[in-house]
């Protein structure tokens, strides 16, 4: 790296990075080019496994079960996103309703969280919002959460349409929202008007000019805003970042306003920063450990990457190693 490089010009290049992978993650041909060589997919994904639980369920439920003896609450999604016909997203539809089951023959302490474009979205919101409510249906049977995922912006209203139609008839359904989007403020005020679960996030997508807030101070502090707004109320809600600062920000909310233990919980992704999570979880709050999985990993990949660009040289040296 350059000596002469100064601070202002590293975090230039570093947010040039960042937003050239989120643009990336978008691109359907550069993903389905990456599926169908066998060669390229090898290789990157010997970069994917610090951050994913496997290529298949079999291979997550063991990492489910250790994390859960480790004292994590735990979250499974089968990866995947804009599915194109019916077939595939019934297909996807019953590896959801799959997971379901295996969390409770194995009496797993997990949630399932799931994209609604997995499942359907992209062809009609009416064939989506059945299937999502099938896995709601079996879910609720057996008392697990079903968690609604965030997309990219222009999916929003869709995503919000379906959840706020299915939440009326499954009370375990649960919604994220992504704090940088500008339309989140408004979003938020309807939705914590009901009883589900509200996930915030940062939010990991690029979105057209004029849509979202760049990372920042000004980011943290709206983020922290939702987050203070939810532990006063005692909403049910997920803390889900990795950023040490908010989490020590949301634990003197906690400190201060004195929520049910069963009402929050600190949540982060497998395979990042999970030394932060147990400590958390040591100091007597609710924890959870997010895990995914299948071959679809091209977006997720990405993102992870895009949230610190510099993990670009962990990714090659994961590669080189392997």
């Amino acid at each position: 790296m350059d000596k002469n490089l100064k601070p202002n010009h590293l975090n230039e290049l570093l947010e040039l990075g960042s937003k050239a992978l989120r643009i990336a993650a978008l691109n359907t041909d550069a993903k389905d080019f990456i599926l169908n060589n066998e060669t390229l997919f090898k290789t990157l994904k010997k970069a994917t496994d610090r951050y994913i639980g496997g290529d298949t369920l079999e291979e997550t439920i063991p990492k489910v079960i250790l994390g859960n003896q480790t004292g994590f609450k735990c979250s499974i999604e089968f990866m995947g996103e804009s599915t194109k016909s019916i077939q595939e997203a019934t297909e996807v539809t019953d590896e959801f309703l799959r997971i379901v089951k295996e969390i409770k023959n194995q009496s797993l302490y997990s949630t399932v969280s799931l994209d609604l474009s997995h499942i359907g979205l992209s062809l009609s919101k009416e064939f989506c919002r059945e299937n999502l409510e099938k896995i709601c249906k079996e879910a609720k049977n057996a008392d697990i959460e079903v968690i609604v995922s965030a997309e990219d912006v222009e999916k929003t209203d869709a995503i919000l349409s379906v959840y706020q139609q299915s939440h009326q008839v499954y009370d375990n359904l649960a919604i994220t929202l992504q704090a940088y989007l500008y339309r989140t403020k408004e979003d938020f005020q309807e939705l914590i008007q009901e009883k589900g679960r509200i996930r915030i996030v940062k939010g990991a997508f690029e979105t057209p000019p004029g849509h979202s807030i760049p990372r920042g101070e000004k980011l943290d502090i709206i983020y922290l805003d939702f987050v203070e707004k939810l532990i006063s109320l005692n909403h049910k809600c997920s803390i889900a970042t990795h950023d040490h600062r908010i989490q020590q920000e949301t634990k003197a909310f906690i400190a201060k306003y004195k929520p049910n233990l069963n009402s929050y919980e600190f949540e982060s992704l497998y395979g990042i920063q999970t030394e932060q999570l147990a400590t958390l979880r040591e100091e007597g709050h609710p924890t959870k450990l997010y895990f995914v999985y299948g071959k679809e990993w091209y977006l997720y990949l990405c993102n992870r990457i895009a949230e610190y660009p510099l993990n670009i040289f962990r990714a090659l040296d994961d590669i080189v190693s392997s």
